[in-house]
């Protein structure tokens, strides 16, 4: 079973409508046990850091996050609060990844940075059977900076992580229940980590 975990932040119909497609199954829930007894979690998120992570600090999912054994998928916003710190609302994250979630800037961009991109330099099981230049759906204002856990860069107006994989935490700045096939894969190859 695959624990979505459930904080109040954006729309999940989409994540559960891909998860549906791809025959996982999987249960919403803020509860610890049921996220320590899960086989994988994902932490999704739509909307801004400091809404977000106060949302999960006042679950106390702060604390159950870093220490789940299993494999976490982030997605978007979910990804961004694994990492150290946010500029929006001058976040402190969950520090799972050491990155710093920075604006994204570059001449004539605009932002949010909203549609389809392509990945580079993939590493981690998450991109079996994904080519080095598949595109994916995004949409974001920030992103984490790039580092040794980067496991996926794109380029738009500067070079950023789209992926982060660190032991048993994964992460993808980009939507892949939005993205279609590729993303539908990447979908089933997380569901198929085991640790």
């Amino acid at each position: 079973m695959t624990a979505i975990i459930d904080y109040n932040t954006g729309n999940l119909f989409s994540l559960i409508s891909a998860l549906e497609r791809v025959g996982a199954d999987y249960r919403l829930t803020s509860d610890p046990e049921e996220i320590f007894s899960a086989d994988s979690v994902i932490l999704p998120g739509v909307g801004e850091a400091s809404n977000a992570m106060s949302e999960l600090r006042s679950r106390g999912l702060d604390k159950v996050i870093p220490l789940i054994k299993v494999p976490v998928l982030g997605i978007c916003i979910g990804m961004q609060l694994m990492c150290s710190s946010s500029e929006e609302g001058n976040t402190e994250c969950l520090g799972i990844f050491p990155n710093k979630v920075l604006k994204l800037k570059g001449k004539g961009i605009k932002i949010p940075h909203m549609g389809w991109n392509s990945i580079a330099n993939t590493r981690s099981p998450l991109f079996a059977g994904i080519e080095e230049v598949a595109y994916f759906y995004f949409v974001h204002s920030f992103a984490p900076e790039c580092n040794e856990f980067t496991a996926a860069t794109t380029e738009y107006g500067e070079l950023f992580s789209s992926a982060l994989y660190k032991n048993n935490f994964y992460g993808t700045q980009f939507h892949p229940e939005k993205s279609g096939e590729m993303g539908e894969r990447l979908l089933r190859n997380f569901i198929k980590i085991k640790i």
